[in-house]
């Protein structure tokens, strides 16, 4: 006996809208947690800092399952391979299940984090010098030249 009307209770249908969803680029990568929103997300695809098998790629992009990410995030590099979708933030275990990054990529990284910590710390003033400060600056300024 048919249905009147009540097609959109079937399972069958409810798979088929479930497999349409669309998994933008710009929205995996901010629920993957490699960036803290949106639209920093959706900037770096912009900037070119993010190339999807190779090729750059507009935010509104379609991600599958397999495919692979490049992704430039300050000094750091990383290849990852797309493991599952997900539109929404979740936990950081969740979007750890998202992605998984190469070998390689992950032994990069960790140089380039370890070059980072050899390096020698910037000195930074805390502010504008104080009186004292000014006054031996201009004895080390002209007590040079006598």
């Amino acid at each position: 006996m048919p249905s009147a009307g009540n097609d959109y209770l079937d399972p069958s249908a409810m798979k088929k809208v479930e497999v349409q969803e669309k998994y933008r680029i710009d929205k995996w990568l901010f629920a993957a947690r490699f960036y803290k929103t949106r639209s920093l997300a959706a900037e770096a695809v912009e900037r070119g800092r993010v190339c999807l098998n190779g090729v750059r790629v507009k935010p509104a992009r379609t991600l599958m399952v397999g495919d692979t990410l490049n992704l430039h995030i300050g000094n750091f590099h990383y290849v990852v391979t797309v493991l599952g979708l997900s539109n929404k933030r979740g936990s950081a275990s969740i979007a750890q299940q998202l992605y998984c990054e190469t070998e390689e990529s992950r032994q990069q990284r960790e140089l380039v984090a370890e070059r980072i910590r050899m390096q020698p710390k910037m000195f930074y003033a805390k502010g504008r010098p104080t009186k004292r400060d000014r006054r031996e600056i201009m004895n080390l300024k002209y007590d040079e030249g006598r």
